[in-house]
């Protein structure tokens, strides 16, 4: 009988411990299924979003062009600037180099009496660097080389700000998408047009416009890499 006894107590034993086992064993398969969701779950948000800083050239939705440009962080571009003045027009060519949040670089190519001349900002500070001319000088008489209204990452900020009081505006003409900010800057600046070449995804101009319809400053991408 203590035989039986004690052989009933093994089995009983066994029975639990095989019961543990089993529950343990549950416990870690729930326990991977659930880390299995939570990785299926996040990996669906994820490629659910659009990429815009990898936006593919195609068919895009003026949403996710817009969105495209918006999320800019750096560019390095050849541009083509004509300023407009009462007096008269002025013609630049320019390399511009800018990466987020601040910093601008922009170096003057054409013309040749102020070849050289490099304009950096970095959000606070302006700094002209060129040994060979008069920079009081400069500064006094290119002034627009040296407006924050100039760049890319301007218009950008102006137009990310001013949206939330529906002060832009977005459409599609021909090959373009075309972003407009209208806001009275100063006397002279109160609107500023970007296009967006479709094909590209780049931006192909920029137009700053004063109160009249006029243009002050038209600035030409010849060449602009985004990344």
């Amino acid at each position: 009988m203590f035989r039986k006894l004690r052989k009933s107590k093994i089995n009983k034993n066994e029975h639990n411990k095989l019961r543990n086992n089993k529950t343990k064993y549950t416990s870690k398969i729930k326990i991977i299924l659930l880390i299995l969701i939570i990785a299926i779950v996040i990996l669906l948000i994820f490629f659910s979003k659009k990429d815009y800083k990898n936006l593919k050239v195609g068919n895009n939705s003026i949403e996710e062009i817009e969105e495209y440009i918006l999320n800019i962080s750096s560019y390095e571009a050849k541009i083509e600037v004509t300023v407009n003045s009462n007096k008269n027009t002025n013609k630049y060519v320019l390399l511009q180099n800018y990466q987020k949040p601040n910093r601008t670089r922009q170096i003057v190519l054409e013309p040749r009496n102020i070849e050289g001349l490099e304009i950096e900002y970095d959000g606070q500070n302006l700094i002209l660097k060129n040994t060979k001319l008069n920079l009081e000088k400069v500064y006094g008489n290119y002034e627009y080389l040296i407006h924050n209204s100039m760049t890319l990452e301007s218009f950008i900020s102006n137009y990310t700000e001013l949206k939330k009081s529906n002060k832009t505006n977005i459409y599609e003409k021909e090959n373009n998408v075309i972003m407009e900010v209208e806001e009275k800057v100063n006397n002279y600046i109160c609107k500023e047009i970007l296009y967006i070449d479709k094909n590209t995804l780049k931006p192909s101009k920029l137009l700053i416009q004063d109160i009249n319809g006029g243009n002050l400053v038209y600035i030409l991408y010849n060449e602009i890499e985004i990344k």
